[in-house]
């Protein structure tokens, strides 16, 4: 991050133009995962939890956990995730 800031801040002063591409940006969280099973994503490995436990299982109750959970739901595609609360 550190250095992406650097790389815009001389393209700033520089004159430069300096584009951040961001192509989920604009996608539902259904659909982010759905693009993700197509390009073989393995969720298993993936966390959105603010705050997971010592063992990397996601606390089930922050806004991050509850988005995560309802994309898969309405993506239709089962959630691998490990919570602490479901």
């Amino acid at each position: 991050f550190e250095r992406l800031a650097n790389l815009a801040t001389k393209a700033g002063i520089e004159g430069d133009k300096f584009r951040i591409h961001a192509p989920l940006v604009k996608l539902s969280k259904a659909d982010i995962i759905r693009t993700g099973v197509e390009l073989g994503v393995d969720y298993a490995m993936t966390i959105s939890c603010y705050q997971p436990d010592i063992a990397g299982s996601a606390c089930g109750l922050c806004d991050s956990c509850r988005l995560r959970r309802a994309g898969f739901e309405t993506a239709g595609v089962p959630d691998p995730t490990r919570y602490v609360s479901r």
